[in-house]
């Protein structure tokens, strides 16, 4: 019994055995059949993507830096491409062909149609809209197709719609001019911006129906009409942005108090919006932070009291409209966030308010900007209490009284702007010692007195040094050799003596000095050209200027002013005195661009009316990207330097009423951009060279040289010889007669066959030299082109329907280096000056802009007298 029982047992035992084997081979058998399917399905869902993403690349008409070479058709998996990301199991995420150069006309929905994409980049490209419809795209979330060549309205509603998990979509820089565009709920980031939009209806859905969106974008479009929609339904909206179009009307009163909790950056400025300041209701305000209100026509004297509710408000400005009466000093001075502060351009009247900075409490101002104003009184000290202040610009007022020590004691203060005022007293010796390091110290046109401070030479970071147009004395301290970031010294017209220093040849930045119209006596240091070739760009970049230009000749003193421009409006330039210094001025504004990366020069170098004596530095001539040089009216004797003919870029050459003797370089002959020279009134003699536009300027550029001659002058008088015959025959004499004339008669042949060949060879180089120029590199929205023809150097602004003709002294800003000016915006003289709006008044001529383009006459008063 027991051994039945045993082997019982074993048959039992081994039937379960086999039972799970045939378990275990089952499971196993289908385990191999699904993943078998899911690699079957996975394998064709690869093969579509690779299908969809093969079609988008046979759209493409052109890929000239490769991006799609490795996309092959026969590829198992897209995943190995450039530009694709995978997640770990397999599927496509993300598509990043941004800045790829490719151009073509785009087929969104073959890449919207693969199903696991998720961010989608094609920004910087040269697609136009082939299609942009999109089918199935439940897993986008980010779309960028800004910077490319869209042109035609946005497709109907279906446009994007299906895309429910799209939350950023960025259509900025294209041409688009509007159309229809529904976006999902689930969208956050819309981004319009820079397009040629004029149809206000899509802002308005985009206001009205604006959802979920966190940040909106419309500026610098072409919008017209009122804004008539608030931002009720915007429930989370955090930033808006509708500058830069062509909006009027008033700012709807409650625009700002319907706006949600969640608002903190508004900017409606550069538009046309009008109305009375006072009639906005800021409402609770409770995270407002940023609100740009600038050029606009914003009127009225007060504020509203409702702003005081913004208690988080860090950036304020209200630049550029008409506002007028008092500056409300304690309402401004109750945001104790603020940091910036812009009410420039324009008419407030009264005292700079004490109220900015009057709490001993600690201020967060930084900047504090009130220029182009109306403003009387002095200069608050209180201004000290606020020791955060980095920039204080009040230039263009009527201010007086001196600038209280405690200001240039502030710690962190770099930029010192008050030019055009009636300041007096000095500059307090320990500035950046006692006191921050000052960036800029401009305080040109003002009455200061004294000296300048030794302690200038600390100021490690100073970059623009403006005192010209004061009444300062004694000495250039030589210790602002010290300063290797100092890029503009202008020191003009005061009352400076002893030599000029050696030292400052070491500022390896500098491209701008002006030392024109002082008592400074002794040799040009040499030094001067120590820094050619070391110079490199950046440090005045995009500073906003306008350059006075002097062109009524010996009756001007100095080659012109450069002026800081910042917040001020061209129609205040008509009571500038410097526009009314000279018989014809011209006026040249912009940015300052520098188009050298390294290698640079000084670029303008005037220091005329002085009492210089010596020789001119050969070395003078290797600053090779020097455009003005303006040594007249000294006391120089010796040579014109032959090296004066490696300035290859200069356009201003002035060494008049001097003592220089000796011939006229012909190396000067070779100065292609040269416009304008003047050697009158020195000891010069012999023939003034025939070569490049030496000829071409007027006599009175070469008058009171008694040794000169020749064109323009009156020719030279040759050495006449007997006029005898010897006693030699009839015969000899014919014969001789015969051979003169054949050889005179070969010499014209030869003659004007080299006059063809100078001719035609003159005429490649010219054709070689435009294209060189129109191959320079633009700036901002200027360009300006050069002609070797000295009268009609022009001005071609983008920003102008028609190009500027015939502006002398073009190139002064932007041949290859220094700065870039972005228009002409007036000239004048001793009568009236005009500014550019509609029309420029050239001289007080009849010369004149119409529509933006100026006739095709010369208009430098000097050369119009030419026959």
């Amino acid at each position: 019994m027991k051994r039945e029982w045993n082997w019982r047992v074993s048959i039992s035992s081994g039937q379960g055995i086999m039972g799970w084997l045939l378990l275990l081979l089952f499971h196993l058998v289908i385990m191999t059949s699904g993943s078998g399917a899911r690699e079957l399905a996975q394998k064709q869902q690869s093969n579509d993507v690779v299908g969809l993403l093969m079609a988008f690349k046979q759209s493409v008409d052109s890929d000239p830096k490769g991006f799609l070479a490795d996309w092959l058709d026969d590829s198992s998996s897209p995943c190995s491409w450039k530009a694709i990301s995978c997640s770990l199991d397999g599927q496509v995420v993300a598509l990043n062909l941004s800045y790829a150069g490719l151009i073509g006309g785009l087929n969104l929905q073959f890449l919207t149609a693969v199903s696991t994409l998720q961010r989608l980049y094609l920004q910087g490209n040269s697609f136009s809209a082939a299609n942009l419809t999109t089918s199935s795209c439940s897993s986008l979330q980010t779309l960028d197709l800004s910077s490319n060549n869209f042109s035609d309205p946005l497709p109907g509603p279906s446009f994007l719609l299906s895309c429910n998990h799209l939350s950023y979509l960025n259509l900025s820089r294209n041409s688009i001019p509007g159309g229809t565009l529904r976006v999902p709920s689930s969208l956050l980031h819309l981004d319009l911006s820079r397009n040629r939009i004029s149809d206000s209806s899509l802002l308005s859905y985009s206001l009205s129906s604006c959802q979920n969106l966190v940040s909106l974008n419309f500026s610098d479009n072409k919008l017209t009409g009122s804004l008539s929609s608030t931002l009720k339904t915007c429930k989370n909206l955090s930033s808006i942005d509708l500058s830069h179009n062509l909006l009027s009307g008033s700012i709807p009163s409650s625009f700002l108090a319907d706006s949600p909790a969640s608002l903190y950056h508004v900017d409606l400025s550069y538009n046309n919006f009008s109305g009375n300041l006072s009639s906005l209701d800021f409402g609770m305000c409770p995270n407002l932070a940023s609100l740009f209100l600038a050029y606009n026509i914003l009127s009225g004297s007060d504020f509203p009291m409702s702003l005081g509710h913004c208690q988080l408000l860090e950036t304020l400005d209200l630049s550029h409209n008409m506002l007028q009466s008092k500056i409300p000093g304690v309402l401004l001075g109750s945001l104790k966030n603020l940091k910036v502060l812009d009410l420039s351009s324009n008419s407030f009247t009264g005292k700079v308010p004490a109220e900015f900075c009057s709490s001993k409490a600690s201020s967060a101002l930084e900047r504090l900007l009130l220029a182009d104003n109306y403003l009387s009184g002095t200069v608050p000290s209180e201004l000290a209490n606020c020791k955060s202040l980095r920039t204080i610009d009040l230039s263009f007022n009527n201010l007086i009284g001196t600038i209280p020590l405690e200001i240039w004691k502030l710690p962190n203060l770099s930029d010192m702007v008050m030019w055009a005022n009636n300041l007096t007293g000095e500059i307090p010796e320990g500035i950046c010692v006692d006191g921050g390091n000052l960036e800029s110290l401009i305080l040109n046109n003002n009455f200061i007195t004294g000296t300048i401070p030794q302690s200038i030479g600390k100021c490690t970071n100073m970059i623009w040094v403006s005192l010209a147009s004061n009444k300062l004395t004694g000495n250039i301290p030589a210790g602002i050799g010290n300063l290797l970031n100092l890029a503009i010294l202008q020191l003009g017209n005061n009352s400076l003596t002893g030599q000029i220093p050696p030292e400052l040849g070491k500022c390896e930045s500098l491209i701008w000095l002006d030392l024109n119209s002082n008592d400074l006596y002794g040799a040009i240091p040499s030094e001067l050209a120590n820094q050619a070739g070391l110079v490199i760009a950046g440090k005045v970049s995009g500073k906003q200027f306008v350059f006075v230009r002097n062109e009524g000749g010996t009756a001007c003193r100095g080659a012109g002013g450069l002026i800081e421009f910042e917040g001020i409006r061209e129609g205040r330039l008509e009571s500038f005195p410097m526009v009314h210094s000279c018989p014809s001025t011209r006026i040249y504004s912009g940015k300052t661009v520098y188009t050298f990366p390294s290698n640079g020069s000084m670029i303008y170098l005037d220091l005329a009316y002085n009492s210089l004596s010596g020789t001119i530095p050969q070395e003078l001539g290797s600053m090779n990207f020097l455009q003005v040089l303006n040594l007249g009216h000294n006391s120089l004797s010796g040579n014109i330097p032959d090296s004066f003919g490696g300035l290859k870029l200069i356009g201003v050459l002035d060494v008049s009423h001097n003592y220089l003797q000796g011939y006229i370089p012909g190396s000067l002959g070779t100065l292609s951009f040269l416009s304008d020279l003047d050697v009158s009134n020195n000891n010069l003699t012999g023939l003034i060279p025939s070569g490049g536009q030496l000829t071409t300027f007027p006599a009175s550029r070469y008058e009171n040289n008694s040794g000169l001659c020749g064109v323009p002058l009156p020719p030279c008088v040759s050495q006449s010889h007997p006029a005898g015959y010897s006693t030699q025959g009839k015969k000899q004499s014919m014969e001789a007669g015969m051979i003169i004339g054949i050889t005179f008669f070969l010499s014209c042949i030869l003659g004007l066959t080299f006059a063809l060949y100078r001719v035609k060879k003159y005429q490649l180089k010219e054709e070689q030299r435009e294209k060189y120029i129109e191959s320079l590199p633009t700036s901002g929205s200027s360009s300006w082109k050069l002609s070797s023809v000295p009268e009609p150097l022009s001005i071609n602004v983008a920003t102008f329907e028609k190009p500027l003709r015939k502006l002398t002294f073009a190139h002064l800003l932007e041949a290859t280096n220094g700065f870039s000016a972005d228009s002409l915006i007036g000239s004048g003289g001793f009568g009236e000056v005009m500014t550019m709006f509609k029309e420029l008044q050239v001289d007080t001529e009849n010369d004149s802009i119409d529509d933006f383009s100026l006739k095709d006459t010369a208009i430098d008063e000097s050369r119009e007298k030419e026959p």
